[in-house]
């Protein structure tokens, strides 16, 4: 059986780009794959979000709404294991555990650590630098064969794949070496404001990012102040012609139309059609998760999934770790 991980973050309000880059392909792999086959774990990642400061009552409101988006989205928890990363303690001790095997200058390398440390104006944590590690034990405690990705996500899961390596050369033959998989379009949704910049929760100019719960008005006016060019052709270029490129991948994920044959529908066309096209393409797609998200977020139900969720990533994280901690010599 084939074990399939990965997770979303809980810091801030998720963006159309952590829906198109990983969610949007969880639910497909859900319904694509055979569950005889294959077993499927989701998880918000809570413990990275504290790698910067979070404001407690907003973490813990972030926390179940990224739950019920999971669940919004059509993840369906009888096929799939749907738990909060900080109530399976496992992953914080299999993180430190790597941490012992891990080494200060390729945590260092890291490009995103690079990135947020130049941000960071006062004190960076050091759960900064090691979270690629923690990133490494989410996916090595569930002996995970496919991890899905984003592209700036690759580094780290080399990481992940050189600790394995490391500790099986080491201490014996003990975790399975997992393999990326990366969504050939929309693996990185740009931001609409700045295009050559991944779209993010986090970005202070909130215009640059269509969040999941944004009304279509909202949604519309970002949308129409996207950035693109004056060149006025509609046209896939990410190089020369980034913003309208973005708007190309974002109708071409939500439609399942290659960019080609958009292209070609909107030959002689100007950037305002683009526009109007994407709008109704993100609404459509947006409106029925909204209703399905405002009937769970507040239920009890969704507090029996994620509670059988842990349970049952539980039992596997235990054996996991018994037999990590046992090839380093740390059990009687």
């Amino acid at each position: 059986m084939k074990t399939i991980v990965s997770g979303v973050q809980s810091s801030g309000n998720l963006t159309l780009g952590n829906y198109i880059g990983a969610i949007k392909n969880f639910v497909k792999m859900q319904n694509d794959l055979d569950p005889q086959d294959t077993r499927y774990l989701f998880f918000i990642a809570d413990l990275h979000a504290i790698t910067v400061y979070q404001e407690p009552a907003e973490l813990k409101e972030n926390i179940r709404k990224v739950a019920a988006m999971y669940l919004a989205a059509g993840l369906d928890p009888e096929k799939v294991v749907l738990f909060i990363q900080s109530e399976v303690h496992e992953h914080a001790e299999l993180g430190y555990l790597l941490q012992t095997i891990s080494y200060i200058g390729e945590l260092e390398r890291m490009t995103q650590y690079k990135d947020k440390m130049a941000k960071q104006e006062k004190g960076v944590s050091s759960a900064l630098l090691t979270y690629p590690v923690l990133m490494a034990a989410d996916i090595l405690l569930y002996n995970a064969d496919i991890v899905p990705v984003g592209e700036d996500q690759k580094q780290h899961l080399e990481l992940t794949r050189n600790l394995a390596e490391r500790f099986n050369n080491r201490y014996g033959e003990t975790f399975i070496i997992p393999e990326p998989q990366i969504a050939s379009t929309g693996a990185k949704i740009m931001s609409l404001q700045e295009p050559t910049k991944k779209m993010s929760k986090s970005d202070p100019i909130t215009k640059s990012s269509i969040f999941l719960l944004d009304p279509p008005n909202v949604i519309k006016k970002k949308i129409s102040s996207s950035v693109t060019d004056s060149d006025a052709q509609i046209a896939f270029d990410p190089e020369k012609k980034p913003g309208v490129s973005n708007l190309l991948t974002i109708l071409s994920c939500l439609t399942g139309k290659p960019i080609p044959e958009l292209v070609l529908e909107m030959e002689g066309l100007g950037y305002g059609e683009l526009k109007k096209r994407v709008t109704e393409a993100v609404i459509q797609e947006l409106e029925p998760l909204q209703r399905r998200f405002a009937q769970i977020f507040n239920s009890p139900e969704l507090d029996e999934i994620l509670t059988r969720g842990k349970e049952n990533a539980s039992k596997i994280a235990c054996e996991t770790l018994a037999k990590v901690k046992n090839a380093l010599g740390l059990m009687r």
